[in-house]
């Protein structure tokens, strides 16, 4: 199958400014069909046929969620996928009625797809549409809108996404301009019995379908993603681990101090110093102590004549 990589020519509206509304109607199943063949890679850059994600080795329809992700080094859509990958598992496809897949396509290069797998611990296969073509053909938009709110699926805050991601760009070297387009954003699109059963297209670069609805829309309850370890926890955890250990250190040091001066003759002599100190201390709390009660005798017998 001849791979073409080259990007479609961009439709009338060109970039998009804001945040807009893209049409959530899932395609025509004869719209599907004319996608079936356009070739999406796999880790090691192979081709395969579009509709070989959602039929079987015998020509039956599959049921597949198939997510669209932004550039492989989006922070946000690696946070989806976090979120995606902990919330709906593997097992939890195996319990449904219907054998249920999850796909994820993004437009980097293939030779990224180890590395955005490794760092979203990902289980699901990973392809990549360098051409774009699904993308645009399935009507999904390009727009760098942040959008106006923080979604769920987001548990770490977004400079430390961007920090996360900044450092996986310097990691890559010469493969930091593999990663796609960051104009380009995606969608979810849920394919049942050949045909596109539900969808959503981004609005913006955070717009993925939250998880506790896509967890519905395959057929599990609408439970919320549980709670990960996240970056910037762990950064704030080596932070306190960090803090701890030089006050131990600094104890340590005091405490070694305080030995080599007490060791030194000259550390000797202050003890002496210190000690003699403390005896005069003692003794003159002793002779104030004896004069009160002289004092407090004195008056008592003077009194009683």
């Amino acid at each position: 199958m001849a791979v073409d990589t080259t990007t479609p020519p961009k439709g009338p509206t060109g970039e998009i400014e804001g945040d807009i509304k893209p049409n959530d109607n899932p395609p025509m199943k004869k719209d599907l069909d004319k996608l079936a063949e356009l070739p999406v890679l796999d880790v090691n850059g192979k081709p395969h046929a579009f509709r070989s994600l959602y039929t079987s080795d015998n020509n039956e329809p599959l049921r597949v969620l198939i997510i669209f992700i932004r550039h492989f080094f989006c922070g946000n859509c690696q946070e989806y996928l976090r979120s995606l990958s902990t919330s709906i598992t593997p097992g939890a496809l195996n319990s449904l009625p219907t054998s249920t897949k999850v796909i994820v396509i993004g437009f980097g290069q293939p030779d990224l797809i180890t590395m955005y797998a490794r760092e979203t611990e990902c289980p699901y296969p990973i392809y990549a549409d360098p051409s774009k073509k699904l993308y645009a053909q399935l009507g999904m938009i390009r727009t760098l809108e942040l959008g106006p709110r923080s979604p769920q699926y987001m548990q770490c805050s977004l400079p430390s996404a961007i920090v996360r991601a900044i450092y996986q760009n310097l990691k890559a070297g010469r493969s930091a301009f593999k990663g796609g387009d960051y104009w380009q954003v995606g969608g979810e699109f849920l394919l049942e019995d050949g045909q596109v059963s539900w969808c959503h297209r981004m609005r913006n670069t955070r717009d993925h379908t939250e998880i506790p609805e896509i967890r519905r829309q395959v057929g599990l309850d609408g439970a919320n993603p549980p709670l990960r370890k996240t970056f910037s926890s762990g950064i704030r955890r080596s932070s306190s681990q960090l803090q701890r250990r030089l006050s131990d250190r600094r104890k340590s040091w005091s405490r070694s101090r305080d030995r080599t001066e007490k060791s030194s003759p000259e550390g000797s002599m202050m003890e002496k110093v210190k000690e003699d100190t403390r005896e005069e201390e003692a003794s003159e709390r002793s002779r104030k102590e004896e004069s009160k009660i002289d004092g407090a005798a004195s008056t008592n017998n003077g009194s009683t004549t």
